[in-house]
């Protein structure tokens, strides 16, 4: 028989992360510091609605685009925050979670060969999507010393005449790195003098620490060039939901939406229906997350900090990324040794790029009585490494 499967897709790697969490799952004790999911329940009014919409029978499949109400909330919601006006009939689309709008953002823009830029470490999605239209594409990596910024000479260095579209993830998973005003008005500035359109990631775009979350897509001249993806799962607690959106340019939301209609038809009813009290009552909810995410964030620093580990200060999303350089071992190796030793799940930073090694990333989306005996158990087995290594 001939071989049925793609040669494509068999050559994509499978998740890095999924690894140490199918032996967390059997493993009893085991604490896992590694799923990028709020530990907080949808708030209620949240749930409320979308019950509602369930009593209600509101149960038929929208349009294609999704509830023009809540385009238009979303419009009100990126208009509220970014001060960006976008058509809500035109110019908005409703997903999958942020994570197909990813993915239709680059099929519909990227034809065979046609590279794409992906500053690492990065989301695990990127790449793959790009390999699966046939386009190349090109990983960037990113320094802790530049606190895992992307700069215009790294940009500058790995453009060109095939370059098409550059990904933006910040602020950033798995780093927790942002970008301000003025490194983003850098990166518009060689984007729009080599006519490269830009995938901006923002769906940890409410969970900032520092200053007010900056989108490129408000640097002039840029909003044209620039798909910007958001959803609900990160700021609203609402992964299990899975709905997310893209806004942007009208001739590329067409073609995004033309996939999505053949592929998908629409986004859960009963989700988008949530999501529109999401956005008009969330923002005090969003508010008490992001606070208790920020003690947690501050907590981490200083305990591995303590310990010994070097750890730059991260100002976004809900993830440390220490290094673990000094003590000889690749971050598969720490990981692994970790979990069977201390029943600590992390994840190697090899899962999110090649620049990765030496770090681990730690998601801070947990209790703080949870981290306390987490990072109790790390500490003890960074100090029979250092026993070990003197």
């Amino acid at each position: 028989m001939r071989d049925p499967l793609s040669q494509t897709v068999k050559d994509i790697k499978p998740s890095g992360i999924r690894k140490f969490f199918d032996i967390v799952s059997e493993m009893k004790d085991a604490i896992s510091l590694g799923v990028g999911e709020p530990d907080f329940d949808t708030p209620w009014h949240i749930r409320e609605e979308g019950i509602y919409a369930l009593e209600k029978g509101r149960t038929f499949y929208t349009s294609n685009s999704g509830l023009l109400e809540l385009r238009k909330e979303i419009c009100n919601y990126l208009k509220r925050k970014n001060d960006l006006e976008y058509d809500p009939r035109e110019e908005v689309l409703i997903t999958v979670g942020g994570s197909e709008a990813i993915d239709l953002a680059i099929r519909a823009m990227v034809d065979p060969g046609d590279e794409v830029l992906i500053p690492e470490p990065c989301y695990v999605s990127y790449v793959p999507c790009v390999e699966l239209t046939h386009g190349v594409p090109v990983t960037i990596p990113l320094k802790e010393e530049n606190q895992f910024r992307l700069t215009k000479e790294e940009l500058l260095e790995k453009i060109t005449d095939k370059t098409k579209i550059l990904v933006l993830p910040f602020p950033n998973n798995p780093t927790g790195a942002i970008m301000e005003r003025q490194d983003l008005e850098d990166i518009a500035k060689v984007c729009i003098e080599n006519d490269i359109y830009v995938l901006s990631d923002e769906i940890y775009s409410e969970l900032t620490y520092k200053g007010e979350h900056v989108s490129i897509a408000q640097i002039p001249g840029m909003r044209e060039r620039t798909i910007l993806i958001n959803g609900f799962s990160k700021a609203f607690a609402m992964t299990g939901w899975r709905l997310g959106f893209a806004a942007g340019p009208r001739v590329i939301m067409e073609q995004m939406t033309k996939i999505h209609q053949f592929a998908i038809m629409c986004a859960p009813t009963t989700s988008q229906y949530a999501a529109v009290d999401a956005l008009k009552n969330g923002d005090k909810d969003v508010a008490r997350m992001r606070e208790s995410y920020n003690q947690r964030r501050r907590y981490l620093i200083h305990e591995f900090r303590e310990m010994g580990l070097e750890c730059f200060e991260p100002y976004g999303a809900f993830y440390v990324f220490p290094s673990i350089k000094k003590f000889g071992l690749s971050s598969e190796e720490f990981a692994s040794r970790l979990l069977l030793e201390e029943k600590v799940a992390v994840v190697p930073g090899t899962a999110f790029g090649d620049c990765g090694e030496g770090f681990l990333r730690i998601s801070y989306a947990y209790s703080i009585e949870n981290l306390k005996i987490a990072l109790d158990r790390v500490r003890s087995f960074v100090e029979r490494l250092e026993k070990e290594n003197k």
